[in-house]
C-alpha cells in the first residue's frame, strides 16, 4: 500500500490512491495523472537523512512511487557525475558550464532511471509482463532491468533503430518486434497489442506513466545537490540550502525528460530546498521538430510531423501530443526557457567537439543538446554569467561510420623482413610511414592559462603542430626571436605589454615581421583599434564565438596560401 503519495488527475484534479495496475483516473477516466507528496514534511526529513544515504537514484526514495526504500532491482543507476566543462565553457564564453554525464548509467543512458523505478514498481505490484514502444535506449534499459526482475518484455522498435541497438535489446531475452513504420505508428501498434494481452500485462505509456515521470525528476535533485557542492550556496539567496542552474538543456523527442526534470525542480522549491526553477531548453533535430515549430509560433498544441527527416532515429517522435502542451504551460509558469532545432550535421560536429575538448563520447541524440547549446551561446540567448547544465543523455552503441567519415585511421602492414634485418628495424620502418610531419610552429600568447590550454587542445586534436606558449608579451617576443615561428595566436588584453605592442614589435623586426598573426580576443575593439590591426594580422577571432575547427582552418589556410 502506497501511503506516502497520491495520484492527481491533470484533467479533473481528483486525487486517489496510487497503484501501478491503475493507469486512468477513477473519477473522470483521464489518462494523465501525476504523483503528489507531503513536500514540507519530506523536505525537512531529507536534509537530515541525506548525509547517511548512498549517492544513487534511491537516495530520494521518499519522493518515488515505490514501497521498499532498498529495492533489489538495482544496478547502480543514478548518482551520475556533474562535470565542469572547462574547455568547452572557455570556447563558448560560458565559464559556469556543467555536463550531467548520464551515459555512466548501467546500460549507458539516462533511460536506466526510468527502467529501474518502473520495473521496481511493477515487481512490487506483482506484474509479470510489460509492453513498450521505443526508438532504442528505452528498450535497452527495460530489457536489462526486466531480465533482472524476471518480467517478460515485448519491445516494439521502429525499423529505423540501428541494428546494433536491436541486437542489444534482444540479447537480454526480450521479444523484439521490428515495425516498418514511424515511431508514432509503432506506439499505436504496441498499445493495441497490450490491450489484447492478459490482465497482468503493463503498457509503459512514457510521460503518462507515473513511475517513468517520477524517475526523471531525480536528475533535477542530483543536479541541485551537486551544483551546491561545486559552487556553494546561491549568492542571491544564501539562506536557501541548495541552488539551481540558470539553464537546463536537453535533447527532446517525446518530452518525458524535460517534463520530469521540471517537476523535480518544482518539488525542490515546494520543499523549501531552492527558491526558483531554471529555464528549460529543449533541443530537437531539425528534421523532426514539432515542439520547436509550435513554440516559435506561440501555439499551445504542436502540429505533428508525419514524415520525420532526420538520421537521428532516437529523436524521430513526430507527434508529442499533449506532452508539449503540458511542458509549454509549465515552462511559461516557472523559469521560462526555449525550444531550438539543430541540423544533423551540427549534431555530428558537436560529437567531435565534445570528444576532443572534454573527453566525452556520445551518441547523436545526446549531441543534439550540445549543438543547441552552441547555437544558443552564439545567438546571445545564454549569457556569460549564467550557470548552465547540459544533459549528456547517453552513449549506448559503437561510434557510427557516418560520424567519422573516411580516413579516420591509417593501415599499417609490417612486411616480411630479410633474414639479416632485425624485427625492430621493420617496426621503425612501419612507424616512419605513419608519423606525421608537423604542419607548422605555433605560439600561443595569452596571460590566462585556461585560454592557452584550450587553444593547445584545439591544435593537438586537429593536427600535428609544434606548439609554444607565452604568458605575456615579453615572453612572446623572446619566443619569436629564438624559434622559427610560422603562426602566433595572440591575445590583445595582457598586463604590462599588450597585444598591440607585441604586434608593433614583431613588425618592426625584420626577423619576426613575417610571422602570421591570428588575434583571438574577448575585447570589443574601437574603430581606432581596428585600424591599428588592419593589414597587420591574418584574421581576428572573438573568444567564445568560434569552434575548434574554425581556428585550425585559419592556420591551415595560411599554410596553403604560403603566408607563413
Amino acid at each position: 500500500m502506497y501511503t506516502h503519495l497520491v495520484a492527481e488527475c491533470l484533467d479533473c484534479g481528483h486525487r486517489s490512491s496510487y497503484s501501478p495496475k491503475e493507469s486512468i483516473c477513477p473519477h473522470c477516466g483521464g489518462g494523465w495523472r501525476e504523483a503528489r507528496y507531503d513536500y514540507k514534511t519530506i523536505g525537512k526529513k531529507i536534509l537530515e537523512e541525506l548525509p547517511n544515504r548512498p549517492f544513487d537514484i534511491w537516495r530520494f526514495h521518499d519522493l518515488l512511487p515505490i514501497q521498499d526504500p532498498h529495492p533489489v532491482i538495482s544496478m547502480g543507476e543514478g548518482g551520475t557525475p556533474l562535470l565542469k566543462a572547462t574547455n568547452l565553457g572557455t570556447m563558448l564564453g560560458i565559464p559556469h558550464l556543467y555536463i550531467k554525464d548520464e551515459h555512466q548509467n548501467p546500460t549507458g543512458s539516462f533511460k536506466d532511471r526510468q527502467a529501474s523505478i518502473t520495473v521496481t514498481a511493477l515487481k512490487e505490484a506483482g506484474i509479470t509482463e510489460t509492453v513498450l514502444a521505443s526508438t532504442g535506449n528505452v528498450a535497452i534499459s527495460y530489457a536489462a532491468y526486466t531480465s533482472r526482475a524476471g518480467i517478460k518484455l515485448w519491445a516494439f522498435l521502429t525499423s529505423l533503430v540501428p541494428a546494433e541497438k536491436m541486437r542489444e535489446v534482444a540479447i537480454y531475452g526480450t521479444q523484439v518486434i521490428k515495425v516498418t513504420a514511424s515511431y508514432d505508428q509503432t506506439k499505436k501498434l504496441a498499445t493495441e497489442f497490450a490491450e489484447q494481452r492478459q490482465r497482468g500485462s503493463y503498457l509503459d505509456r512514457g510521460v503518462r506513466s507515473i513511475p517513468a515521470l517520477e524517475s526523471m525528476k531525480t536528475i533535477a535533485f542530483e543536479i541541485s545537490e551537486q551544483l551546491t557542492s561545486a559552487m556553494g550556496a546561491d549568492p542571491d539567496n544564501p539562506q536557501v540550502p541548495w541552488r539551481v542552474p540558470d539553464w537546463y538543456i536537453q535533447a527532446v523527442s517525446g518530452g518525458l525528460g524535460p517534463v520530469g526534470v521540471l517537476k523535480g525542480f518544482d518539488e525542490l522549491r515546494e520543499m523549501g530546498l531552492t527558491d526558483r526553477i531554471p529555464a528549460i531548453a529543449g533541443i530537437q533535430a531539425e528534421g523532426c521538430a514539432p515542439m520547436v515549430h509550435a513554440w516559435k509560433q506561440n501555439l499551445d498544441v504542436a502540429e505533428p510531423v508525419h514524415s520525420p527527416r532526420t538520421r537521428i532515429a532516437t529523436l524521430a517522435t513526430g507527434d508529442p501530443g499533449h506532452t508539449y502542451t503540458i511542458l509549454r504551460k509549465r515552462m511559461m509558469q516557472s523559469g521560462g526557457g526555449a525550444f531550438e532545432s539543430v541540423t544533423d550535421e551540427e549534431a555530428f560536429r558537436a560529437i567531435h567537439v565534445l570528444a576532443k575538448m572534454e573527453g566525452l563520447s556520445m551518441e547523436p541524440a545526446a549531441a543534439v543538446a550540445f549543438a543547441g547549446l552552441i547555437k544558443m551561446a552564439r545567438s546571445g540567448q545564454i549569457q556569460p554569467t549564467e550557470v548552465v547544465v547540459v544533459n549528456l543523455t547517453g552513449h549506448t552503441m559503437p561510434v557510427e561510420k557516418i560520424i567519422l567519415g573516411e580516413g579516420w585511421a591509417q593501415d599499417v602492414e609490417i612486411p616480411e623482413l630479410p633474414s639479416e634485418m632485425k624485427p625492430e628495424e621493420g617496426l621503425l620502418s612501419a612507424l616512419s610511414r605513419i608519423t606525421p610531419k608537423p604542419h607548422a610552429s605555433v605560439a600561443i600568447v595569452d596571460d590566462h592559462p585556461q585560454a592557452r590550454r584550450l587553444i593547445r587542445r584545439i591544435l593537438q586534436s586537429q593536427g600535428e603542430y609544434t606548439i609554444f606558449e607565452a604568458s605575456n608579451g615579453r615572453e612572446a617576443l623572446e619566443l619569436a626571436r629564438q624559434e622559427e615561428l610560422d603562426v602566433m595566436v595572440l591575445d590583445l588584453m595582457m598586463p604590462e605589454m599588450d597585444g598591440f605592442s607585441v604586434l608593433d614589435a614583431l613588425k618592426a623586426d625584420e626577423k619576426t615581421a613575417s610571422i602570421a598573426v591570428i588575434v583571438v580576443t574577448a575585447k570589443t575593439l574601437t574603430p581606432d583599434e581596428k585600424a591599428r590591426l588592419r593589414g597587420r594580422i591574418h584574421t581576428l577571432m572573438k573568444k567564445g564565438e568560434f569552434l575548434d575547427e574554425d581556428l585550425v582552418e585559419e592556420i591551415n589556410s595560411l599554410l596553403r596560401n604560403g603566408s607563413c
